[in-house]
């Protein structure tokens, strides 16, 4: 009988995923953003072969692709090494080289919409207005630029454009809890609520005629609901609701006069068909529990990427009422039989407020607990897939995951607790949940290690710093160290928000100080694993190299791990499995 070793942290990670995808049905393809090759490029996926064809090459990190409706060209967003300051450029639909379309270094562009005879591309860039941006319309038969709409005051950006081109919605940002919808034409801009100011979220808007907007929002209530805005009135009417859960993205079905639904409830996610002449749910069971990218054909064929816990990120479509795999991306390293599912349990926080979290623990078991806070913070953990949690359930780590005060996905009072209070109620809330695993014999103090990437690795950092009692070893993945030089390093069009977000640096200075991770240094004894990209724009590398350097000057033990060719996260599959391998390395050395 041959005897095969067990599967090494790189063949977890040895795996494609879709990042991103635009479909043509005319030809019969999707493009596809995927890492089949070691990082992401842009893949022609036949509709029937299902085969790939590398389309496009040069280094790039690709963010998003769009067909031409007429089958002329793709129109993909890209930026070099994660730097985020992504430029807009064409492609072949075969493939070849890329062709430059609206390129200004140092600066942000987004593909809003293209026109239904591909004529127009509408688009948004900071270049001129860098904390704002501008909203265009670039004529591509002659390439000359129209400005549509220039944001003020906050971040506005054009999310909505009207079959006929008429009309438009735009979304302003004041805070991720705070962005309001306004209906545009050519007569200027109008609130589609009656009170703009009072703090809302609308997250999807779809056209169904050139006045009527059906939108997902919770103005005036705690979750998300579908409403109708019909601009001849002028007014909002809530149109259906969906107790504790929120209606986060909307596509329109023109064939069908259907509204597709996906909705938020706490980790699980749902999706729903509903008729806009009778508007009650249908409930469509999802292929995956994470939908990241969703859409419908005009023939009313239902497209979404997602993934499992299990496994990555595929492509999907309904067909006939079933969901057929377009994609079939899987990591080598996992056996469906043996991998480690989340459990959710809930406990009551310090103060009485109820936590929901994943808990996986493993058959067998090596007796420690790894604590996951995740980032955002105004995000959620959800069952999604994770290799690092199936490679270190085999070796025998339970993992916590509390989705704390700040978190989505249960309410518009519980997202807004973590702002401007980013050290206070989520690390009680953590501790809390540590207390309370302690207290049912399922962990044990000092063996439990903290993980985390971005706000969870400030977290992290954070409660090494208060709580280090708590913990054999930290692992800090880009997170911030100092929250005042953290606000003033953040991107352009992240400042208008950063008050609300966080807090005013002047005004809550003593605030800042205390949450600061760096202020507790002196408390800093446990061995630590610095992980950080050289380009990450939210959380520069300066927020890494102090917190390492007065750790080294007190002579403390940290390792550091920087990437020169990453930015906020991992794009390059061999750098993804470098950094996992030294974390994964990291903590069975410290559980020696």
């Amino acid at each position: 009988m041959m005897n095969f070793p067990p599967p090494d942290i790189e063949e977890f990670y040895r795996y494609a995923s879709v990042m991103g995808f635009s479909v043509s049905e005319s030809l019969g393809f999707a493009a596809i953003i995927s890492n089949l090759s070691g990082s992401y490029e842009v893949w022609e996926l036949g509709l029937e072969s299902h085969y790939p064809v590398m389309i496009s090459h040069g280094g790039k990190t690709f963010r998003t692709v769009d067909y031409d409706p007429e089958g002329r060209y793709l129109v993909v967003a890209a930026d070099d090494a994660g730097d985020e300051t992504t430029q807009l450029y064409l492609l072949p639909p075969k493939g070849g080289e890329l062709v430059p379309l609206i390129v200004h270094p140092g600066f942000r562009h987004h593909v809003l919409h293209l026109s239904e005879d591909g004529n127009r591309l509408y688009y948004a860039s900071n270049h001129e207005n860098p904390q704002f941006y501008n909203n265009y319309i670039r004529d591509l038969s002659q390439d000359t630029d129209t400005l549509l709409l220039e944001g003020t005051e906050v971040p506005t950006i054009i999310i909505q454009v009207s079959p006929r081109e008429t009309a438009w919605v735009a979304l302003k940002s004041y805070a991720n809890t705070h962005m309001t919808a306004w209906f545009g034409n050519s007569r200027g801009l109008v609130s589609m609520v009656p009170h703009p100011m009072e703090a809302h979220v609308v997250s999807s808007a779809v056209f169904v005629s050139e006045t009527e907007v059906w939108l997902a929002t919770n103005y005036e209530a705690e979750h998300n609901y579908l409403a109708r805005y019909r601009s001849e009135h002028r007014v909002l009417d809530k149109v259906l609701e969906i107790p504790g859960e929120d209606i986060v993205d909307l596509q329109y079905d023109r064939t069908r006069k259907q509204i597709l639904c996906l909705t938020d409830c706490g980790v699980d996610q749902r999706a729903y068909r509903v008729s806009i002449e009778d508007p009650k749910p249908e409930e469509v069971t999802l292929p995956v529990t994470v939908v990241t990218q969703q859409t419908v054909t005009k023939s009313g064929t239902w497209y979404l990427a997602g993934q499992s816990e299990t496994a990555p990120t595929n492509l999907f479509r309904l067909v006939a009422g079933k969901w057929q795999a377009l994609t079939e991306n899987r990591s080598v390293g996992i056996s469906l039989s043996d991998a480690t599912h989340a459990e959710v349990i809930r406990y009551p926080s310090f103060d009485g407020l109820e936590i929901e979290s994943l808990w996986f623990s493993p058959t067998h078991r090596n007796g420690y607990t790894i604590l996951w806070p995740h980032g955002g913070p105004q995000a959620i953990e959800r069952r999604q897939f994770r290799p690092l949690f199936q490679y270190l359930a085999q070796l025998g780590y339970q993992i916590f995951s509390p989705n704390f005060r700040g978190s989505t996905g249960y309410g518009q009072r519980f997202t807004q607790m973590v702002e401007g209070d980013w050290g206070g109620g989520p690390r009680k809330d953590i501790l809390t949940g540590l207390d309370w695993l302690a207290a049912k014999g399922w962990i044990d103090a000092g063996k439990v290690f903290v993980v985390g990437g971005s706000y969870g690795g400030y977290m992290a950092l954070l409660l090494h710093g208060r709580h280090p009692e708590w913990f054999r070893a930290v692992v800090d993945i880009f997170g911030p160290s100092d929250l005042r030089t953290f606000a003033a390093s953040v991107p352009e069009t992240w400042k208008p928000i950063m008050n609300r977000f966080l807090g005013d640096p002047e005004t809550d200075a003593q605030r800042f100080i205390e949450d600061s991770p760096i202020t507790y240094v002196e408390h800093m004894t446990r061995p630590m694993l610095v992980v950080q990209g050289a380009n990450d724009p939210r959380v520069v590398k300066t927020e890494s190299d102090q917190m390492v350097s007065a750790l080294r000057d007190r002579g403390r033990t940290v390792e550091y791990l920087v990437l020169e060719d990453e930015g906020h996260g991992f794009a390059k599959k061999d750098n993804e499995i470098r950094a996992y391998r030294a974390i994964t390395n990291f903590l069975e050395r410290q559980r020696q």
